[in-house]
């Protein structure tokens, strides 16, 4: 049985603000559940702008996890309707969207992606009463809900030892993006530990966001001398980065941030760029023991292959949903005015489970929650290479150079 789906936020959104008369960007009014014969579970991303295609890909994600789960009779005996909220990577929209969506009514939430984002809308979440099950990696999240995927000051260890003991890099200069929230954080974590390592940081330097090219900008870093360059950028500037590194004729080492992994690195860089600079990443569903049937569903339901995300939003989905049927409910306490109060500190039964995580199986592999901030432990980190079909994979010299268990 197919998943029931909503229409476009584009669409839904107009409609409720012409219903409503309009919203304030941060007014959330009053706040209401969903009733009636669906479970409405939204999912916000960046479903539009330059990272389209993470967002499209967590979209789908949900959408496989709905229709499995609707398949073998819903949730709480009802059908599961996945509710897309576009944030377009950006705080005001996400504000503005996440607003509406509440307002539409929810069940429960997965998202956001971009921690600059959700620094803003992932309170608005809680305080609909909702329990997000959050993608966002800055530590400014933590105790914003839960998290199957990484946080930064996971991430930063793993990259710091793939440039000193795999690139054995000496020297490193980092390119950044300097938006408030992940990017900033685990640049200025990056310098920390690499000067602790005893490598020189040539250059650390801001790159804006969202220009067509960085050859002028990795033609500067180059010049400081470094052996290898780190760029802390999400993808769309990791790969043009990558790109002009490959048609430089230096023989500067290049390796991608986190923020830059997504099949949308190997597309924008191009194959053989995207080949010379791996990136710091999750294991594709296909690295993991049990990922390749879920490969092979995306690509039956969706004609091509799953974002990095996809797999972690699916397990979102599906550790929400089993937790919600373990509590008999989403756990939302009503007011008597008819609002909701948010319970998030694991004193209802819905957090009392997620707290209670311990080596729940997905696609990702094995989930355990840390209670302490809502955050998986430990994280699935590995570096990841270019296959010659453009394909990110665990790369297998990393694995063997730093003992990963891939």
């Amino acid at each position: 049985m197919k998943a029931v789906l909503s229409l476009s936020l584009t669409i839904f959104a107009s409609a409720l603000l012409a219903a409503c008369g309009g919203s304030s960007g941060s007014d959330t009014g009053s706040p209401t559940t969903a009733t009636g014969d669906t479970v409405r579970i939204g999912v916000e991303g960046p479903l539009s702008g330059d990272q389209k295609v993470t967002g499209t890909g967590m979209l789908n994600g949900a959408k496989l996890a709905a229709e499995k789960l609707n398949a073998k009779g819903g949730l709480l005996g009802k059908q599961i309707e996945i509710v897309p909220i576009d944030d377009g990577a950006d705080a005001d929209t996400g504000v503005a969207a996440t607003n509406a969506a509440i307002k539409s009514g929810l069940d429960g939430v997965v998202g956001p992606y971009n921690s600059g984002v959700g620094v803003k809308t992932l309170p608005l979440y809680e305080a609909a009463g909702l329990t997000p099950i959050r993608l966002t990696s800055d530590s400014s999240t933590n105790g914003l809900g839960y998290t199957l995927q990484p946080m930064d000051y996971q991430i930063a260890p793993v990259a710091t030892q793939a440039l000193t003991d795999w690139l054995k890099a000496k020297s490193v200069a980092i390119a950044y993006d300097p938006t408030p929230g992940y990017t900033v954080t685990v640049a200025a974590q990056m310098k920390k530990l690499l000067e602790e390592a005893g490598v020189k940081v040539t250059a650390y330097e801001a790159v804006k966001p969202g220009a067509s090219n960085y050859t002028s900008a990795v033609a500067e870093l180059e010049a400081t001398s470094p052996d290898a360059i780190y760029a802390v950028v999400y993808f769309p500037e990791g790969g043009l980065i990558a790109k002009a590194m490959d048609a430089s004729s230096s023989s500067v080492k290049c390796l991608a941030d986190y923020a830059s992994a997504d099949p949308g690195f190997v597309t924008t860089a191009g194959q053989a760029a995207a080949e010379n600079c791996p990136v710091v990443g999750v294991p594709s569903p296909g690295d993991f023991p049990d990922g390749g049937s879920f490969d092979s569903a995306y690509q039956d339901q969706f004609g091509e292959g799953p974002g990095t995300w996809s797999s972690y939003v699916y397990d979102s989905v599906n550790l929400l949903a089993s937790c919600v049927e373990s509590a008999g409910g989403f756990a939302i306490t009503p007011n008597a005015d008819g609002s909701t109060t948010a319970q998030v500190d694991g004193s209802t039964p819905l957090t009392k489970c997620l707290n209670a995580t311990d080596n729940w199986k997905g696609v990702t592999g094995s989930v355990t929650i840390d209670p302490a901030n809502g955050n998986r432990d430990p994280a699935t980190v590995v570096v990841l290479g270019t296959d010659s079909n453009g394909a990110l994979h665990v790369d297998k010299d990393w694995a063997n150079v730093v003992g990963a268990p891939y």
